[in-house]
């Protein structure tokens, strides 16, 4: 039944099927992101990253920068930031632009291969896909999941990746198996998972603190857990872990449809920048970058 002044459960889903994920991902993305699963997402996203610090060549590059683990609330916030404002400003606009802009130039700045931007785009597009699939309230419809893979081919191309896969097994593919080939142990790769775990309890009242980093670890596949040198939990702890969330996404499942868009640039998780932010001074500026030579392309 119906009840009146309400949205239907199912309103933006029927929104996304009268669109066209090749041309409008944008807007997709962002009802899927702003909308239908935030929370999700963010979690999702958050661990995506998490997968990328067991690449050596990208978690010991973290750590040399010394941003991930003496400056991980501020790294955390400004990536939150940058990544929100090209979603919700769009790539094709001015304030979207800025924000791939100061990306490039962050990324210019140091010397990051093709195939580890390309890898941490594939995170992107595959993490919240698996994700939403094990534990979300909802599986995500064709029209979703297509518009997902065009939003970060766009982004891709505007970030100058080459070789980016055309469509959602491509990228699963290429994760999987860059995964298998290159996750390894290193010390600072693990310094900067325990700095961002850190991070991450801080986000819950002191006494739960303990538990929240033991319920992170238990959300870890075995194979990524193992890059890291984490001892497993007991697997009911890893059980208990994923029938928790599956528990908050059966209530989710209830709920009436989000009407304004959630925004975690407003998260009480951001707590960097009080006085507001400009995206042209986020993140790094590390002395004779060549950040001024990296611009986002107009592909």
């Amino acid at each position: 039944m119906r009840i009146p002044g309400l949205l239907p459960r199912d309103h933006w889903v029927r929104h996304v099927e009268t669109l066209d994920p090749t041309v409008d991902y944008e807007e997709i993305s962002r009802i899927t992101g702003h909308h239908e699963f935030p929370w999700d997402l963010q979690q999702a996203l958050s661990f995506a990253l998490f997968r990328t610090y067991a690449v050596p060549s990208i978690g010991s590059l973290l750590h040399r920068t010394d941003e991930f683990t003496g400056s991980t609330q501020k790294r955390h916030d400004d990536t939150v930031i940058v990544l929100e404002t090209v979603l919700d400003d769009g790539m094709e606009n001015p304030d979207g632009r800025a924000a791939i802009r100061r990306m490039n130039q962050m990324h210019g700045s140091y010397d990051i291969s093709n195939d580890d931007m390309l890898y941490v785009l594939c995170t992107f597009v595959v993490a919240p896909v698996r994700w939403i699939e094990e534990l979300g309230w909802r599986r995500l419809t064709e029209t979703e999941l297509r518009a997902a893979v065009e939003y970060y081919r766009r982004l891709g191309r505007l970030m100058g990746i080459r070789g980016i896969p055309v469509d959602y097994a491509g990228f699963e593919r290429h994760m999987d198996r860059y995964e298998a080939a290159h996750f390894a142990f290193d010390p600072g790769s693990r310094a900067v998972a325990d700095a961002t775990l850190d991070l991450f309890t801080t986000f819950y009242p002191r006494p739960l603190r303990p538990a929240m980093r033991t319920f992170a670890i238990a959300l870890l596949d075995d194979h990524l857990r193992r890059a890291f040198d984490y001892p497993a939990p007991p697997r009911w702890v890893q059980r208990a872990a994923r029938r928790a969330i599956r528990a908050r996404s059966r209530v989710v499942r209830l709920l009436p449809p989000r009407r304004r868009p959630y925004d975690p640039r407003r998260s009480h998780r951001i707590r960097s920048y009080p006085g507001g932010f400009m995206v042209e001074r986020l993140g790094t500026f590390p002395s004779g970058s060549r950040a001024d030579d990296v611009t986002a392309s107009t592909a």
